[in-house]
Parts: C-alpha cells; structure tokens; sequence
C-alpha cells in the first residue's frame, strides 16, 4: 500500500479484551463473552470478523491477550479469515493496546494508513449499511480527523456515554459527519432525557482515522506511554503465528482508555451518525432482544419451561431450567453454577461477581470446559484423589511430551484414533482400547486421525492440578497450560 494513496485498504483492528464479567456465569476470564456463541453458531468475535471481510477492508489486526491467543486464532479459522493477532503482555486499559495497533499498521503497512478500530463484542446486523458508514467516514478520515460513530438514541439510556455533535463536516457522501463538541460520562435517567431531546447521540466506541493521526494525537497527551509502546513494537517478537509486544517495554505504559487519552482532549475528532444498528452485549437484558421469545415475552436459549411468568431472560447451557409465577428476571445457567437476578438491577452485577470471586474463584476464572489450541476438555466428575475429564484432540492436534509429579492416568478411547507415546514406546489405541501412564513417565497424546479424537482420562494421585505439568516438547510453544 502506497502511503497518500486515497483508495487505501481499511485495516480493522479488533479488541479482544475484557473478562465480560457482565454477562457471568456464561462469560468467564478464560472464555469471555466476545468468544461464546452468543449468535447462534456465532460469537461476536466471529461476526465482528465477518463484517470487515469485504473489498476495502484489510486483514484483520486483532489486539488480544495471552489466554486467548489461541481461541481467536481458531475462531477465525473456522470461519475462513485470516488475521494477525498481536498480544498484550498485560492489560493496560485499551489506549496502549491502539497506540500498538497503530504503530503496528504505520510500521508494516503505511504511516498514514487508515484504521478502523473495533470492539469484538458489539452487536450489527446490518452488514452493508455498517460497511456504507465506514466508506463514507474514511474520506473524512483521510483528511486528519479521528472519525467516531455515534448512533441515535432509542431511548434515554444510562448506560452508554454520549457526545454531543457540532457543525456539519463536507466530504463524506450521504453520511451525516459533524465535529463532536464534547464527550459525556453514562448519565443518570433525567439528564439522559435531556440528551435525547438535545440530539445527541450514543458513543458506540468505533473510530476511524489515519494511524499518523491517532499516534501524534496521543503524543500530545502522553509522550512517555506512546514512547513505551512504540519500544515494544519495534522489539516484538514472533511466537508461531503472533506477534509478542515487548512486555519491558509495554509495562511502562499508563494504563488508561482512549476516550481518556485521546478522544475527550484531540481537537480533531468528528462523529458520524451510524447508518446501522448497533447494541453493546453489556449485560443479560442487552441479549434480550437477540433470543427467541415465547408468548409471554420470554427470552430464552437453551432447555426450558414455564408457567404464568413473563419478560425473563433465560439463558441455560447446562440443566433443564423450570419456572413459574416470575417476572422480569434474568436466569442463567450453567453445569456448575446458577445466576438469577431482576432484570433493573444489573448495576449489582460487578459486586456480585467480585464476591463470587471471593467464595470460589475458579468459578469466574474457568468453565469445566476448557479449550486448548489441540481441542478441549470438560472436566466430568473430582474427588480428592481422582479427577475424570472427557478430552477431544482435533485431527492433527497434538498436546505436549510431558510428565506429571503427583498423579497417574488411565486414557480410554471412545471415538477415533489415538497416537499414544509413553516413555520409548509409541503405539496406537482405537475405540474401545485403553492405555495406562505410570505417575512420572514421559507421555504424550495426538490424533493422527481424520476424525476428532475422543477419550475419557480418568487421573489419581496425591494432586491434580494443571499446573503439575512439566512440558518436554510443545509444538504450540506454550509455557502455560
């Protein structure tokens, strides 16, 4: 790509970031809800993806951090689009994670290259009138400005921030684009009233502009945490098919959004009035209107009953879920845990979680499914001396030579084919066969297979934590789990 070139392919960078704590028990630190099937086979990661895979869009830049690493390489996978994906050593809020992509998209594809940033868990089902509003917002764009997209209020809603729009901008087609005269913090109900009335609009968080732009609007707020990130670009290593920032490098950091870094203190930024619909997956009743909904106006997923109850949401991926007599209630559940809460109050939410955290932290840090770059694994019943998981590799997956210090294993094969290797020796195990490791022998398991491989490992000993893996060879190149 030609710097200046006025027909400059679009490069999307997504933020994958955040824990979803909103939306727990489904949406958990290890598996948050930008990556959980939220639309039907989708998640929004996926559809996210999907909406910038078009003529003028660029390959995808995703911002993620280390824990997802490997799902948002195979989310992508399994829809067909390629993408880069650059890691954050920690979080630091998203201003440095698009300071990097900027830097990213300057070093690699031009210094005034455009970028449309993206938040990966955003709701748009309107596909071509979103890709209208970005053509229109790049000619604005490539004249300087930091192009956000507000979208008009359909309510006077208090949990979103909004800008108030200014003098109408020429130059971008039938997209109504006008300065933004200021930003606002989520406002109670009475002021919001008076932002509908005022025509202001709702703040979607989205932006487009040049990466030129974006970097020297951030150095004329914070030099020192640009000076940090572009350190650790210029020092990122290549880890598989990632892009490792230096974590030295990107720990001296501020930790703060772009809305604060840039977006309420730039003199250039406009706002376009989005021509598309758009919801943030804040919380449970903001998946209401996506659900199916019975003739009581329940929104539900999954397996349920009702009686004489109307307006719950109900989302349930583990037990058969039956109420009665209940109205306006959220229910959610999981195999291993069960929210209800009123609908109103979803401003409880974070406390909530924080004192589940403190009760049972692994209940907001892992689901007893838990993905591997090799597949998955669902953990089926614990003891204090035994643990059962059924395990699917994928074909051509192949977990890490490794031996464990405190517990043995007995793998039987269900389904498929199975290339075991303990110690010097390697055999193969089909359906209905089983092997056994000894407690510290060198052992590894691979699906040399066509078909998914599907095995019940049944595991004793004195300690059965996934931190009791010493990991000899490990073609993911993983230092975790």
């Amino acid at each position: 790509m030609a710097a200046g070139d006025p027909n400059a392919t679009i490069v999307p960078v997504i933020l994958c970031g955040g824990s979803g704590t909103r939306l727990w028990p489904a949406s958990r630190r290890t598996r948050p809800k930008q990556f959980l099937p939220l639309f039907g086979n989708l998640s929004p990661f996926q559809a996210t993806l999907i909406r910038v895979n078009a003529e003028g869009f660029g390959k995808p830049l995703i911002i993620a951090n280390t824990d997802h690493r490997f799902l948002a390489a195979e989310q992508a996978e399994e829809i067909g689009i390629d993408i880069t994906i650059v890691l954050e050593p920690e979080a630091r809020d998203s201003g440095p994670g698009l300071a990097a992509a900027a830097l990213f998209a300057a070093k690699e594809v031009a210094s005034d290259a455009l970028i449309l940033a993206l938040a990966a868990d955003h709701r748009i089902t309107d596909v071509e009138g979103f890709r209208h509003t970005v053509s229109g917002a790049a000619d604005v764009a490539r004249q300087g400005h930091i192009v956000t997209f507000g979208i008009a209020p359909e309510k006077p809603a208090t949990g979103y921030g909004y800008i108030e729009p200014g003098e109408a901008m020429a130059g971008a087609g039938d997209i109504e684009v006008r300065k933004a005269k200021r930003f606002v913090e989520k406002p109670n109900l009475a002021t919001a009233e008076t932002y509908l009335d005022a025509g202001y609009l709702w703040n979607s968080g989205n932006f487009l502009c040049r990466a030129d732009v974006l970097i020297s609007e951030y150095e004329a707020s914070d030099a020192e945490t640009v000076s940090a990130v572009r350190r650790s670009v210029d020092a990122a290593v290549k880890d598989l098919d990632f892009v490792r920032l230096d974590p030295a490098a990107f720990k001296q950091a501020g930790k703060r959004s772009i809305d604060y870094a840039v977006m309420e203190r730039s003199e250039r930024i406009a706002v376009a009035t989005a021509g598309f619909d758009w919801s943030d997956i804040g919380d449970w009743d903001a998946l209401a209107p996506i659900l199916d909904r019975d003739a009581d106006g329940n929104a539900v997923h999954g397996s349920c009953v009702s009686i004489g109850s109307k307006d719950n949401v109900v989302w349930s991926t583990g037990a058969f879920v039956a109420f009665s007599g209940v109205d306006n209630l959220v229910i959610s559940v999981t195999e291993d845990a069960v929210f209800v809460a009123d609908r109103s109050k979803g401003d409880l939410m974070k406390s909530l979680v924080e004192k589940v955290k403190g009760a049972n932290p692994v209940l907001t840090e892992e689901h007893l499914q838990s993905f591997r770059p090799w597949g998955n694994y669902r953990s089926l019943d614990k003891g204090n001396r035994h643990q059962v998981k059924r395990i699917v590799v994928k074909p051509g997956g192949r977990l890490s030579l490794q031996h464990h210090h405190h517990r043995a294993e007995h793998w039987i094969v269900v389904r498929g084919l199975a290339l075991v290797t303990i110690d010097e020796r390697q055999f193969k195990l089909t359906e209905n066969e089983s092997t056994y490791i000894p407690l510290g022998s060198v052992h590894r398991l691979e699906n040399p297979g066509k078909i998914d491989l599907e095995l019940i490992e049944v595991q004793t000993g004195s300690y059965l934590g996934e931190d009791d893996i010493v990991r000899h060879e490990d073609i993911y190149a993983r230092a975790d789990a």
